[in-house]
This record gives C-alpha cells, structure tokens and sequence, in this order.
C-alpha cells in the first residue's frame, strides 16, 4: 500500500466517522466545512459513518444540513444498516428492541417487530432514551434464554464535556446482571460496512481511507478492510494511544483540517 500524506493523494473515495470527527455533539469540529469543501473540489467521494445508532438516517441528515452539510440518504452509512443485513441473514423478524423510536423506526419500516412478546433476540442499540422498564424486561428475556445482538461495541459516545455510556457500557451491565454475552457485534469494526461500498464503486483498496477518532473501531476496520486509516486527535483516542496500539494508522492528524 503506497504512503499517504495530508494531501489525499491517490484518493478516490473517504469514509468520514461523525461523532468526534466532524462534529462533537451539536458542534462541528473547527475546519470540517472547508475539509469537506476541499474534498469536493478534488472530485474525492465521500461516506459519513456511524455507529451511532440512536438515529435514524433522516435524523442524521436533518441533523448534518442543520450544520451546514448537504447530503443524500446514500452517503450515511450507520451500524443499524449492519444490523438490519444481519438481521435479514439469520431470518430474524421477532425482536425486543432496547434503542431509541429512530432505531425502532428503522427495523420496523423493514417488518421487524420490535416488542415481540416472543422474541428471536434482544437487540441492544444506543439507547439515548433508556429506561429502567427497557434494561429489567431485556434482562428477563435474556435469563429466559433469549439471546443478544448488539448494534455496535462503543464504550463511550464522545461529547464536548467527557465520554457518555454507549451501547458497550449498556452491554456490560447485561452481562454483570445476567451473564449474557453478544452472538453478533454489528458496526465497526467489521469492514463490511465500508466493503460493499467499495466493491459497489469498484475501487481499489488502496485508493480509500477511514478518517475517524477512535482505533478499536474506526482503525480496527480500516485494518480489516484493508483501506488506509486517518486518526483524528479531535475526539476520544490521543496520540499515546496511537503509539500503544498493535497497528499503526496510516496517518494521524489533530483533526480533519489538516487534510487535503
């Protein structure tokens, strides 16, 4: 794979995280506008990803025109789009559903029953809305047998005061209350979410890269991809980290402002 500097050379395509990389919580990381800009005057496709699966697609893009951004249902690409592929895999139509009415929205409008009284699974996303009747009543399908697919394995959502719990801090608390571990993880860092829009572009590895904030994730997956991966210092890993960690990022940058 050919080096990669600051000026994208050679790139054709950019899957771009959101959270801690173009925005923190409702404000948008310092440059992001003109990086995107730049982008887009070098004719350099571009891809938002998240694993954030609190919102529905149409929440996310009202969310990015609000800040500015003009995007199509295409260019969003969430981990609820890797759950709901999994999902159709295993033929699972039945579900108790702990996540947000976005999440709920997204697999009922594809015939997925979300409050199943006999449920298949219990699905656990990034529940921003949760409650305790939703954390007792996934417990008890779980002890009863029921078992678990999880959206994506954050730990932490990064927000402008510190780390907030994430679907991997609610994933923990089911298995101190209940024992129950995932079958399936959805979401980064499995490099299908960014695969088969490359393979669908018919582009060369080489000639992609994921930009994101954090390495279990967004490095993790561009290793698994085979892509180059952009480490942003905007959001929750530091440069520390990235000299901990097993696999080097292709490039690591304060944030996306350095780039193109």
């Amino acid at each position: 794979m050919r080096t990669l500097t600051s000026n994208l050379e050679h790139i054709e395509a950019i899957f771009l995280d959101l959270d801690g990389t173009i925005y923190m919580g409702d404000n948008l990381i310092e440059g992001a506008i003109d990086f995107l800009n730049r982008i887009e005057d070098r004719g350099i496709k571009r891809y938002f990803l998240s694993n954030n699966s609190s919102k529905s697609v149409n929440q996310y893009l009202t969310k990015l025109e609000k800040m500015g951004i003009p995007v199509s249902k295409e260019e969003v690409l969430l981990s609820t789009h890797d759950l709901l592929s999994w999902l159709k895999l295993e033929n699972i139509s039945e579900t108790y559903l702990v996540g947000t009415e976005g999440m709920r929205m997204m697999l009922e409008e594809v015939g997925i029953n979300t409050d199943s009284e006999d449920p298949q699974f219990v699905v656990l996303g990034y529940d921003t809305e949760i409650t305790y009747e939703k954390l007792t009543k996934g417990s008890i399908y779980l002890q009863k047998g029921v078992p678990l697919v999880v959206s994506h394995p954050d730990m932490v959502c990064p927000s402008p005061d510190g780390g907030l719990p994430d679907t991997g801090a609610y994933m923990a608390l089911f298995e101190a209350t209940t024992g129950v571990v995932p079958t399936h993880i959805c979401g980064k860092p499995n490099p299908g979410m960014i695969l088969h829009k490359i393979n669908e572009l018919n582009l060369d590895l080489d000639a992609c890269a994921m930009v994101g904030d954090r390495l279990y994730t967004d490095m993790e997956m561009a290793d698994r991809a085979g892509v180059h991966g952009i480490l942003v210092l905007s959001g929750e890993a530091t440069r520390d980290d990235a000299e901990k960690a097993p696999q080097q990022p292709s490039l690591i940058v304060d944030s996306v402002s350095s780039l193109c």
